[in-house]
């Protein structure tokens, strides 16, 4: 048995190497096809820590960004999602959810705004979504830097 095993074992390794790489580019084709393009949105959650926490109770700014530069909000937490604004580097915001990969976080922002004027400095009796005065949008986690303080409670203007 073991010799007829062995025998097998050593004609599968004699055969000469396939050149043929259309099965692969098959597979590349079919993948870039079933890729998802989103084009719903998705909306940002308040109220995620429930009844007991502000709406929304984290501020956050931009990293990981060049001079200059500026950060894609999009519209639902996917890199295919349409890019509905963006956030120049070291703009602030205030984060409210997150995707259930962890890879993306929910936003609330605009130029001036506020916890009150945004409508997420109060708690709310349940999560939903967001439809207050303020901007919303989804961005990719690497580039938020949460921070903590009394400069939280507002987003300066922008200059």
């Amino acid at each position: 048995m073991r010799t007829i095993l062995l025998t097998v074992l050593l004609l599968a390794g004699c055969g000469e190497a396939v050149q043929d790489n259309h099965f692969a580019d098959d597979v590349r084709e079919a993948r870039a096809a079933s890729e998802p393009v989103v084009t719903a949105a998705v909306p940002v959650r308040i109220g995620e820590l429930g009844p007991n926490f502000p709406a929304c109770n984290a501020a956050g700014t931009t990293r990981n960004l060049a001079a200059g530069g500026s950060l894609a909000v999009r519209a639902a937490p996917f890199d295919t999602a349409p890019d509905t604004a963006r956030i120049p580097a070291g703009g602030r915001f205030f984060i409210c959810s997150r995707s259930h990969d962890q890879k993306w976080f929910g936003l609330v922002f605009g130029e001036g705004a506020s916890r009150e004027s945004c409508g997420i400095a109060a708690p709310v009796a349940a999560r939903r979504a967001y439809d207050g005065p303020c901007q919303s949008g989804w961005v990719a986690a690497p580039f938020v830097r949460f921070n903590a303080g009394a400069d939280s409670a507002q987003i300066p203007q922008l200059k």
